[in-house]
């Protein structure tokens, strides 16, 4: 009976995470991560065709691990301003929660060279991306957000309005102040409601 795997994929891509949000995405390399990892590289590539793979892999483990939870939030009930809410909420809580990880999502997929990611992993991505919008436009539905500024006006609020508090914050190396997510939530709220 084969032994079991010394060293798993989730080793390897926490060890890829910690690099990534102390050194950037140019940290992460197939020796550096075996180093962080207290592994032989072959068992980096072993797991990972190659140094593009395992970017991918940091990036689409990390934003999907995200998305679950916004996802979650924006669907978690039929009222749209509490589901916005929770949404907006929820990119902070989670960041607050997953510092390292958040780091890594600060950057954006390019950087962790998504134009050269084989078509698995395009495809991943892409999904995901569509399952958030979707639930984006329903809300926006729900909202009747439908005139010509309305869907940068959802983006506004319940994306990068958050995001902002969070790389506000993480870029300086501060952590999230208590009152981030009650800030993050009454600046959605507003812009929603057209205020200010």
């Amino acid at each position: 009976m084969a032994r079991p795997p010394r060293f798993s994929v989730d080793q390897l891509l926490d060890a890829a995470v910690e690099l990534a949000a102390a050194g950037g995405p140019a940290a992460v390399t197939m020796a550096a991560v075996a180093h962080a990892a207290g592994a032989p590289s072959g068992s980096v590539y072993h797991r990972f065709a190659g140094r593009t793979a395992l970017l991918a892999e940091v990036w689409l483990r990390t934003v999907e691990r995200f998305q679950d939870g916004y996802f979650t939030a924006l669907t978690s009930t039929d009222d749209p301003c509490r589901a916005a809410a929770a949404a907006a909420r929820h990119v902070v809580a989670w960041s607050r929660a997953h510092p390292r990880e958040a780091a890594v999502l600060l950057y954006g997929p390019a950087e962790f060279g998504r134009p050269d990611w084989p078509e698995e992993y395009a495809t991943r991505a892409d999904t995901g991306n569509a399952r958030v919008h979707a639930a984006l436009a329903s809300l926006a539905d729900a909202l009747k957000a439908t005139g010509p500024q309305d869907p940068d006006r959802i983006t506004l609020a319940l994306v990068d309005l958050p995001l902002s508090v969070v790389r506000h914050h993480l870029r300086a190396g501060r952590p999230l102040p208590p009152h981030a997510e009650s800030l993050a939530e009454q600046c959605t709220g507003a812009l929603l409601r057209g205020e200010g």
